[in-house]
């Protein structure tokens, strides 16, 4: 089995550039209480959450005194992370259906990333 990362990206107010109305906001949470329930009965689900906005970001940076600390999303952009899923799935293909379903449920963007290795540099060395 391999573990994927489903990133979903937002961007204020929606992609209709208006917040959702608290009636769309209820059925979007019942739909994400379903689907997560789908996923953690079917063994896909490892671990998922939603950030806060890229207001509440944080940078690190190198600097030429050592790392530097900055405010703000790295990247300035109309559209951020917004929250993310690390699924398990048999390939790509079954991954891409799991990204389809959560963008049916949410209504934004989701990137869909493999992941290289286990997350510690030995696992992930050449050779």
């Amino acid at each position: 089995m391999n573990q994927y990362l489903l990133a979903t990206y937002g961007s204020p107010g929606g992609g209709s550039g208006e917040p959702p109305s608290p009636e769309e906001m209820q059925q979007r949470m019942q739909g994400i209480i379903a689907l997560e329930e789908e996923m953690d009965q079917s063994g896909t689900f490892v671990f998922g959450g939603h950030l806060h906005g890229p207001d509440a970001t944080t940078v690190v940076r190198p600097g030429e005194n050592g790392p530097m600390l900055t405010d703000g999303p790295f990247v300035e952009s109309k559209e951020h992370l917004a929250g993310f899923y690390i699924i398990n799935a048999t390939d790509l293909d079954a991954a891409l259906e799991w990204a389809k379903k959560v963008t049916d449920c949410i209504g934004n963007v989701i990137e869909v990333r493999p992941f290289g290795g286990t997350g510690k540099a030995v696992d992930n060395m050449p050779g």
